[in-house]
């Protein structure tokens, strides 16, 4: 028996990279998952895709508290419940202070950060009364301070912040809350700060994976196992923690 048989898994930013490959996980051990993506149509496709059946693909802007509510209402509707919701959604908006406009700002904090609240804001009167429920943020080694990234690094770090906040109020309902914070993920969005960065993405992997005590990149799927354990009831007395999953970075 898998580890999230009867449970319904919330991924949002799931049609593709990290989002992809931790809804297939918890497909894989038996959860029935809902694929939220802003572009309806990869969310559909992404769904139908996973291991076994019950899933369910919605187009989802996780800015904007309607369409928020409106997909935490059908998940519950069709797949019969809510108990697990991973925040993932997410996107870069890169450049030097100097150089950043307001909606670059706004663009990335609104959707990593207000995502974050507003989804879990939905899913929490869900697990309050149920008494259960598991939240997994997704955070970044950006956090601590990336160049070109005022806008990620602080959505990052506020991700932490709010992990910690919500794991506060939310433990006595049995509710945990915990955050991971990926190092260099091998996904289509480090392929595009290759290319802005003038690098081809094998190249850009490479030096990376030199930069860390493992000498490998991470995958998405490195970062599945870790959100399937920090939402699994093994996890049960871990909350209001970041975990780095960075291949050590710069031990």
């Amino acid at each position: 028996m898998g580890r999230f048989e009867d449970r319904v898994v919330v991924v949002t930013g799931a049609a593709r990279g990290i989002g992809y490959a931790c809804a297939q996980r918890f497909a894989e051990e038996g959860g029935r998952v809902a694929v939220l993506d802003l572009d309806d149509t990869a969310a559909k496709d992404a769904a139908a895709q996973l291991p076994g059946s019950g899933h369910l693909g919605i187009g989802t802007d996780v800015s904007a508290s309607a369409s928020v509510d409106e997909a935490v209402g059908r998940v519950v509707t069709e797949l019969g419940g809510l108990h697990v919701l991973m925040n993932n959604a997410g996107i870069t908006r890169d450049n030097l202070l100097f150089k950043m406009s307001e909606a670059e700002w706004d663009q990335v904090v609104d959707v990593h950060l207000k995502g974050a609240f507003l989804m879990s804001q939905a899913a929490q009167k869900h697990f309050v009364e149920q008494r259960y429920g598991k939240i997994v943020n997704v955070s970044s080694t950006s956090a601590l301070g990336n160049r070109g990234q005022a806008n990620y690094s602080a959505a990052k770090m506020g991700i932490q912040g709010f992990t910690r906040t919500l794991a506060i109020e939310l433990g006595p309902y049995g509710v945990n809350v915990n955050a991971i914070a990926p190092g260099f993920i091998a996904t289509e969005m480090t392929d595009q700060t290759a290319a802005r960065l003038g690098l081809e993405p094998d190249e850009f992997r490479r030096l990376n994976a030199e930069a860390n005590p493992v000498r490998r990149v991470g995958m998405p799927e490195d970062i599945a196992a870790t959100a399937a354990f920090l939402a699994s009831d093994e996890g049960s007395y871990i909350t209001g923690q970041t975990l780095y999953v960075d291949g050590g970075g710069k031990l």
